[in-house]
């Protein structure tokens, strides 16, 4: 299964900020598996109870420029692995890209956008997605759709036009706003901001939406997920444990 997950998300072609694929080894066998967004021990806890053989996640350990001792609160994590035998495997920036599978593709899919497609020319192929819509529609329509199909209140900085164009980046992609912006994009979603995203949108004239780190991303894992379970026959339980970020 973990060779099937390399290839399909094309982990070799990403330099990422953490390993892609199996980062803590378990048992051999994989009959049960549990997926959510982040390896915490909220989620190992879960998959403890439920018996699993394997944690799938989009965020996972041993991050680039982190401290590397397996101490302290990444200590107890690992140990809880290593104790039941679960493998821990983790999919970052392939499981952003991946067209069919990623959190950009569902987050597309979650706001109606069913033409979306990759910006062309980006730096990480597949990292920022858009849509031209056939009819323009307000700020107003485009934060109702973000709120119902996330169930949360997104954070917005006003623009200065229609929305025609939307481009959108899964979790906390405010740092590509410049680049939407040279897309001409009329409005940017993405999941976190900082405190210069406000004056970049405001002087570039896109309205601008942080829907949340978490919330953007739930969609990759649970895709993927599903699609292991019916492919090996799996045990498959996503557990999205609650985050306001």
């Amino acid at each position: 299964m973990l060779a099937y997950c390399d290839a399909l998300l094309d982990v070799a072609s990403f330099k990422d900020y953490s390993p892609n694929g199996l980062q803590v080894q378990g048992r051999e066998s994989i009959q049960t598996i549990v997926a959510g967004v982040t390896a915490s021990q909220a989620l190992l806890d879960a998959a403890i109870a439920r018996q699993a053989d394997a944690v799938l996640v989009h965020h996972g350990y041993f991050w680039r420029g982190e401290d590397p001792r397996i101490i302290g609160m990444k200590g107890a994590r690992i140990a809880s692995l290593i104790k039941n035998d679960i493998s821990l495997i983790g999919y970052h920036l392939p499981l952003d890209a991946h067209a069919e599978y990623g959190n950009n593709v569902g987050l597309g899919r979650a706001l109606g956008f069913n033409d979306a497609r990759p910006v062309p020319e980006t730096d990480i192929p597949g990292l920022l997605w858009y849509t031209d819509l056939p009819t323009p529609i307000t700020a107003s329509e485009l934060h109702t759709n973000i709120r119902n199909a996330l169930d949360r209140e997104p954070l917005y900085v006003e623009g200065g036009q229609a929305i025609k164009r939307v481009v959108w980046c899964t979790g906390g992609a405010q740092g590509y706003i410049d680049q939407a912006a040279d897309f001409h994009a009329d409005a940017y979603i993405t999941g976190e901001a900082s405190e210069q995203t406000a004056h970049i949108a405001r002087e570039r004239g896109l309205h601008f939406f942080s829907a949340g780190h978490h919330a953007t991303e739930r969609f990759g894992a649970r895709a993927l997920l599903d699609h292991l379970a019916g492919k090996f026959c799996l045990d498959s339980h996503f557990i999205d444990v609650p985050n306001p970020i």
